[in-house]
């Protein structure tokens, strides 16, 4: 795939990295030399390529919830105390929280699904650019979704619109941080086979999806992992910033 040591002597952080997309990525960075400080919000993975590397000194795990009101400043902290510097900052943290229709949607709903998935983006990013600054060639990566270019299905237009905010924000910020020479782009994966899916679509609507898609499948998370890697290597994408690269097979042709 890329250079195994791509990555060699570079920090990496990412968030939402116990499961799905975020751990595939986190594995990614490790087998290209990365030193990964990795996010999990419920419980982190004691076994595979991620737990070893904990206990080989090559990666840090720290648990946070993004949802209590200090989750962010306890995990911004905990990665300003092991690092004095950061050169990739991949935001994956989120997911739908529930699909919730626009009737009946309840102050709490509102409020949960625009904090994990826009908010908590926002604050750690805040939090950490000090050491995004010290690196040189430095890159922020978040995770979207195709739902931000297609409104998504019923049920889900908060956690849409919450990955359209990340979107716009992400090509602000890339404007004002091409100065200090950190590049900011987005990966937006389409219909991916992960538990999202699992707990938010039914089997008979992700077979309707898979017929849809040109490729004729379901993606995976080893599908998405690739593209951080590239969008984080200056050295293959040091001329990309502000872009939103779409992972879906083609059921999103932009």
């Amino acid at each position: 795939m890329f250079d195994r040591e791509l990555f060699k002597g570079r920090t990496v952080v990412i968030t939402g990295a116990g499961r799905g997309i975020g751990l595939a990525t986190a594995e990614a960075f490790l087998a290209h030399g990365a030193m990964v400080i990795a996010h999990a919000g419920r419980s982190l993975p004691k076994e595979g390529p991620l737990a070893e590397a904990e206990r080989q000194g090559r990666a840090r795990l720290i648990a946070a919830d993004f949802l209590s009101h200090n989750g962010v400043d306890l995990f911004a902290n905990t990665v300003q105390a092991e690092t004095d510097h950061i050169d990739v900052l991949i935001n994956n943290a989120g997911t739908m929280q529930g699909r919730f229709p626009a009737e009946g949607l309840t102050p709490q709903q509102y409020e949960s699904v625009v904090r994990l998935n826009q908010t908590s983006v926002v604050e750690l990013t805040t939090a950490l650019l000090p050491l995004l600054k010290q690196a040189k060639e430095a890159a922020i990566v978040n995770t979207v979704s195709i739902s931000a270019r297609t409104g998504g299905s019923p049920g889900s237009s908060l956690y849409s619109a919450s990955k359209a905010f990340i979107s716009t924000w992400s090509r602000a910020l890339a404007r004002e941080l091409a100065p200090d020479g950190i590049r900011v782009n987005c990966v937006s994966p389409g219909t991916i086979d992960t538990d999202f899916h699992q707990r938010y679509s039914s089997a008979e609507k992700l077979e309707a999806t898979r017929k849809s898609i040109p490729l004729q499948r379901l993606g995976t998370a080893e599908d998405c992992a690739p593209s951080y890697l590239f969008l984080a290597a200056a050295s293959l994408s040091g001329y990309i910033t502000g872009q939103v690269l779409e992972v879906n097979g083609g059921q999103l042709m932009a």
